[in-house]
């Protein structure tokens, strides 16, 4: 009996032994996440609503205001991209949301400056008893989605100013020979703004 017992617990325990190698094996062969962006902001777009997949009909909710996409430019340069979005205020006023990710999301609301005596080309702007200094320029491709005023299909040269505490000023001319238009834009907090997707983000990344 006793030697029965002993046969037992032996058996038991090579069982043991043999699930506990198998185990090990898998776990060294399953796959392991790679490394995650401590600062990426993936619960805030569940919350908020995701800016690079912002398109027309969405709505963008700003300083208690719901704001309606009419259309949206997708601009390229080279290997980078970004995008602009009109914003249907209601005013008459042109408002555009631009959204970059360089690698950090950038979101900046701009709205248009009319009468001023400004052009680009100055390394230092003053507006309004601010100053700003270029900061970059350049000439990109669009393509324009949805209502936006512009043609399907064209160029924009731009040229981008910096002023203190996210303030911006743009210059932007689309098409050969056109005129500056002015913008000024100040860069929004991603808490500032939440965006009501209106059909599948998934369907048009920015």
């Amino acid at each position: 009996m006793i030697l029965v017992l002993i046969l037992l617990l032996a058996a038991a325990a090579i069982g043991w032994w043999l699930w506990r190698q198998n185990n090990t094996r898998k776990n060294e062969s399953a796959p392991h996440p790679g490394p995650v962006d401590p600062f990426a902001d993936a619960d805030t777009d569940v919350l908020r609503g995701d800016p690079r997949r912002l398109r027309a009909s969405d709505l963008v909710e700003l300083y208690g205001k719901t704001l309606a996409v009419r259309g949206t430019l997708r601009l390229t340069e080279g290997d980078y991209q970004w995008s602009e979005h009109f914003l249907d205020t209601g005013t008459g006023v042109k408002r555009w949301l631009s959204v970059e990710a360089d690698p950090d999301l950038e979101v900046v609301l701009w709205d248009e400056v009319v009468g001023a005596d400004l052009a680009p080309g100055p390394k230092e702007l003053s507006h309004e008893g601010v100053s700003y200094r270029s900061n970059e320029k350049g000439t990109a491709k669009y393509v324009s989605e949805a209502t936006t005023g512009l043609a399907e299909r064209g160029t924009v040269r731009y040229h981008d100013y910096a002023g203190p505490d996210g303030q911006k000023l743009s210059f932007e001319a689309f098409g050969d020979g056109a005129k500056w238009e002015l913008a000024k834009g100040l860069t929004l907090d991603r808490n500032q703004i939440t965006i009501y997707h209106q059909s599948d983000p998934q369907d048009n990344p920015a």
